[in-house]
């Protein structure tokens, strides 16, 4: 029996088969994953193979070929992965510059993950309503940045805004990942672009400006017009996983346009002379922000270590 992994709870699967029923299912005793040291080898998204036993339990015993499949490091193992979802046409990267903050360091780690993986990526920036002046500024001037880059950037505040239906267009016969911090609003958007999941919501701690777990699994919620949303946990942040020190910089699309003109093919763009890049931090052309971005996920890489989003 083939089906669709719609939910994982930590112990079992829920897989829809084909003719759409929902069977609970568990992975094989000596399942293993041949390409990945990973935490959760079957995920959200993924198209799997499954058997009942004489006992009439479900086990999952094969899982199909991934188009792609994203990855963060387990905070816990440091040497293993956590497969986030699999099979994804596309990224929503749910962001507030404020209640919660979502710092520029973390949506560029998700970034490169992402450009690793071959995964598009637009970016909402949310709770506008709540925005001050300097908030709004802030906003502007990362929108423009991530916009400059390549990265389609929306604003929205998902409690007053009354047409969302430029979402549902994005959303249309896809697969599309919900990612962000606790808190920033990702369960309030999907119970508004799909009455009737429930999804959990809860207010930020006003203590720590941080948003509170909501979300413990991930999950796909199945569109009316078709397509799902697959809902996860809120990210703290990701580790360097499944990259090569220099090719960090090939998931940062601007430095890698002008690290063709660095005097050495194999430069790091730390202090070689004759970069490219930083030749191009320097007058402006790559924002000093990125930068520091990619240095820091370099400088996790060379030190074996898992950091989070700050």
């Amino acid at each position: 029996m083939r089906g669709l992994v719609v939910k994982n709870t930590g112990s079992s699967y829920l897989v829809k088969t084909g003719d759409g029923q929902l069977v609970e299912t568990k992975l094989k005793g000596n399942f293993r994953l041949k390409d990945i040291q990973s935490t959760n080898p079957v995920a959200v998204g993924d198209h799997v193979l499954v058997e009942e036993n004489t006992e009439g339990t479900a086990f999952i015993y094969e899982i199909e070929d991934r188009k792609n499949y994203i990855v963060r490091r387990s905070s816990n193992l440091s040497k293993q992965s956590h497969i986030i979802a699999a099979n994804i046409d596309q990224a929503f990267l749910i962001v507030t510059v404020n209640y919660p903050i979502t710092t520029p360091t973390f949506i560029d780690r998700f970034l490169a993950t992402t450009e690793a993986y071959r995964i598009p990526v637009s970016l909402f920036f949310n709770k506008t309503d709540r925005y001050n002046e300097e908030d709004r500024e802030y906003m502007e001037a990362l929108i423009n940045l991530y916009e400059t880059i390549g990265y389609p950037c929306y604003k929205l505040s998902v409690k007053y805004d009354e047409d969302l239906s430029f979402i549902n267009d994005l959303l249309k016969e896809k697969i599309t990942l919900f990612s962000g911090h606790s808190g920033v609003g990702k369960s309030t958007l999907i119970n508004r672009l799909v009455p009737g999941t429930k999804q959990k919501t809860q207010e930020i701690s006003d203590y720590h400006n941080k948003g509170m777990h909501t979300t413990t699994f991930s999950e796909m919620i199945e569109l009316p017009e078709g397509g799902y949303i697959i809902d996860t946990p809120g990210i703290k942040g990701f580790g360097v996983f499944d990259m090569e020190g220099v090719e960090i910089s090939h998931y940062f699309p601007e430095i890698f346009r002008f690290s063709h003109d660095c005097r050495f093919n194999n430069c790091s763009h730390r202090k070689e002379p004759g970069c490219a890049v930083q030749k191009a931090v320097g007058e402006h052309y790559i924002s000093e922000s990125r930068y520091r971005s990619y240095l820091n996920m370099l400088e996790d890489k060379n030190e074996n270590k898992y950091r989070e989003a700050f």
